[in-house]
């Protein structure tokens, strides 16, 4: 138990709790000193010779005394069961206090051990105050045990007086050195407040010399560590997490204006060995994606969610996907376009327990969320130090993909993409300084890295809605995309450039060049078709964004994209975006032939009636009423022939939604203008014609179609 918390504690990267054990209260007198023994030995063994960057001196004393407790415990161990059992209760009672004590000490010098250069150096006064705060509690454990009564040889009693002596004394100790280059890296933060670049002579003397980060490797895994304090803060975290961005901000700056691009060639000449991404789905989940239960799945993301939150609207996403929607500045709810009354996210413990139990038993790694009640990311707000920072940082990325080595281009628009997935103010500025010309050259690179990362960029570009026009502007460049899409060399480039044709059509005048774009709804339709489940996701979200334009009907039906979307209506992740599209394009009758002409429309559309989600209901309905408005007689009575759906219909004239019940009433309609309706559906006209009482006619196209729209930064 107490090595689970010690893990936990370095896991989280926090400041480390003092209050995580509890002592032993089941071992004998002889048990308990040689539990102690074996605990003060292994920590003296593993600390004596390590050397601590931060927090030396602290580090050190505390290093002696448990020396001094390893010779009393030694000594006491060693003299034999007969005096351990004739210790004084009272000197039990501390042996079991210093068990605590050891403990906290283990974490305490593992966090200073294991922890970044600058959140020590950031959290250099509560660290030297954890380290006061356990002298002054081995100082009262030293008061209170009663060195009189216990047999020990005279130097080892000299020495436990000693020590009492010197933890009576000790004070606060906080380094001057270590404090000087806090308050020196807080006033870089300041220069960039005040709109001001530091110097970068002060900048490699604080870095490079003073911290000792002499490379682009460690100077990434300073900038992660950091940001992972800005994921895991509970509210409590100390900078701030926004001010933590700043800083973050700065040593990314840093790290290529001192340390250059060198470092992380040479990594990237080995491939895309990607560090795995947090919250996304395990390859071992991913193997079997399909069996994980739907409500499983963030409806962003479609990843397992390991920290279910609920939004006002009622609906459940993961914590990290529904912060950074919210963060980028949206107010609406992605699945149902509701407006967020406010943006609180409440955690949804009921189905987190549920999905640890079905992780459990069908043997799924599942790393539970150590934050459950963190208002995570999206509380972290820039500050204007961090955009000063980016900005300065973009400039040089752009300087890089313009004049740099393919390597060095290459790590560009990984940082590029990596600054553009939160913020507006982070995409606005990048396009701004001209990175998307430099950008479209990378789209056709013949390094799968390069490729991926720069399609990946403009992506997280586009969600800035003055960048589509840039990117559409841009000679060559949706074309280039629509290649990647097409040809790209990773499966992620592909899936990224069918996410940013989704983005980009989201402007209506889009579409339709985006359509007339050679392949583009072809290699949309194919990704539809054999895709992974996010590539899917893209896929349909695109077709369904270009099936609003009247215009584009005709391509969709040459390449394929109405045989896709029926295909896709047999597959859960996608099923209700495939059946917002065939209802419009069915609303055109060369769409109404199309899918006419496909055997398992209809029936695919039955079977979603039946099975389907609410909003996939309202979908599978309003494409079956489309298509025998549009689509003549032959298809009207191909659905009246299908089997079951009188009792569908009357199920959603009773249950289903207010938009579900007005599409059903309106097919009723056609059916009971139809010649042998009664003879299929014996007495339901009453009923029908109750809801008919209440409705109107179809609405205006589009936007009678309900689809949840989101994007991905990545």
């Amino acid at each position: 138990m107490a090595s689970a918390a010690i893990f936990s504690s370095l896991r989280r990267r926090r400041s480390p709790s003092l209050e995580a054990f509890l002592a032993p209260v089941d071992l004998t007198e002889v048990a308990l000193v040689q539990t102690l023994a074996a605990i003060s030995s292994e920590l003296v063994s593993c600390f004596s010779n390590k050397v601590f960057f931060f927090q030396r001196r602290n580090s050190r004393s505390l290093i002696r005394k448990m020396e001094i407790f390893v010779v009393l415990l030694e000594y006491l161990r060693d003299s034999g069961s007969g005096s351990l059992s004739s210790l004084p209760s009272t000197a039990i009672l501390c042996f079991k206090e210093l068990y605590l004590l050891l403990y906290r000490s283990k974490i305490l010098l593992d966090y200073c051990a294991h922890s970044s250069k600058l959140w020590l150096l950031l959290q250099n006064r509560t660290i030297s105050g954890h380290f006061h705060d356990l002298n002054q509690e081995i100082s009262t454990l030293l008061d209170v045990f009663p060195i009189k009564d216990v047999k020990l040889s005279d130097d080892v009693r000299e020495q436990v007086e000693l020590l009492q002596k010197q933890a009576r004394n000790a004070k606060l100790y906080v380094d001057k050195s270590d404090e000087n280059a806090r308050v020196r890296f807080f006033s870089f933060l300041k220069e960039f407040e005040n709109g001001r670049i530091p110097n970068h002579v002060d900048l490699s003397l604080f870095f490079v010399e003073r911290l000792g980060i002499r490379d682009g490797k460690s100077c990434r895994c300073e900038i992660e560590f950091l940001e992972e304090q800005i994921v895991n803060h509970e509210g409590d975290i100390e900078p701030t997490a926004s001010v933590l961005n700043g800083f973050v901000a700065i040593t990314r700056y840093c790290r290529f204006l001192l340390l250059g691009f060198e470092e992380d060639e040479v990594q990237l000449s080995f491939g895309n060995q990607k560090k795995p991404r947090k919250g996304l789905i395990t390859r071992e989940i991913a193997d079997t994606f399909l069996t994980v239960p739907k409500d499983f799945c963030c409806p962003i993301s479609l990843d397992l969610m390991r920290d279910p939150v609920i939004i006002s609207t009622g609906q459940t996403y993961e914590r990290s996907s529904i912060a950074r929607w919210m963060e980028e500045g949206h107010c609406t709810c992605p699945k149902t376009g509701q407006m967020l009354i406010h943006t609180r996210l409440v955690p949804n413990r009921a189905l987190r327990n549920l999905i640890m139990q079905w992780c459990t038993a069908h043997g799924v790694p599942y790393d539970p969320p150590e934050t459950t009640d963190a208002e995570s990311f999206a509380a972290a707000l820039p500050i204007k130090a961090a955009t000063e920072a980016n900005k300065a940082t973009a400039t040089l990325l752009i300087e890089q993909l313009a004049q740099g080595s393919q390597g060095a281009q290459t790590v560009a628009a990984r940082e590029i993409r990596l600054l553009a997935k939160t913020g507006k103010e982070n995409r606005a500025f990048i396009a701004e300084a001209g990175a998307i010309p430099h950008l479209r050259k990378l789209l056709s690179s013949s390094s799968p890295v390069a490729q991926e990362n720069s399609v990946t960029a403009m992506l997280n570009l586009s969600i800035y809605d003055k960048n589509k026009s840039r990117i559409m502007d841009e000679d060559g460049c949706l074309t280039s995309i629509v290649e990647v899409l097409r040809y790209g060399l990773t499966t992620d480039a592909r899936e990224n450039a069918a996410a940013t044709l989704f983005s980009l059509s989201a402007v209506h005048d889009y579409k339709k060049r985006i359509a007339d774009q050679e392949g583009a709804v072809e290699a949309l339709a194919g990704l539809l078709r054999v895709g992974t489940p996010r590539g899917k996701k893209d896929a349909v979200t695109a077709l369904f964004n270009l099936s609003t334009h009247t215009d584009n009907c005709a391509i969709m039906i040459e390449a394929g994209a109405v045989t896709a979307l029926v295909g896709a209506l047999g597959n859960e992740g996608v099923a209700e975006e495939a059946a917002g599209a065939l209802a419009l394009v069915v609303r055109q009758p060369m769409g109404a032939e199309a899918v006419g002409k496909e055997e398992m429309a209809v029936a695919g559309l039955i079977a979603m009636m039946r099975c389907g989600t609410p909003r996939g209901k309202e979908n599978a309905v309003a494409a079956l009423l489309e298509l025998c408005r549009s689509g003549g007689a032959a298809a009207t009575e191909r659905v009246l022939k299908a089997p079951a759906l009188a009792g569908l219909l009357q199920t959603l004239l009773f249950t289903g939604t207010k938009r579900a019940r007005r599409k059903a009433a309106s097919l009723a309609r056609v059916f009971q203008r139809c010649e042998n309706a009664p003879l299929h559906f014996g007495g339901l006209g009453v009923g029908y014609a109750f809801a008919g009482n209440s409705t109107t006619n179809n609405s205006n196209f589009p936007g009678d179609v309900s689809v949840p729209m989101s994007i991905s930064v990545l």
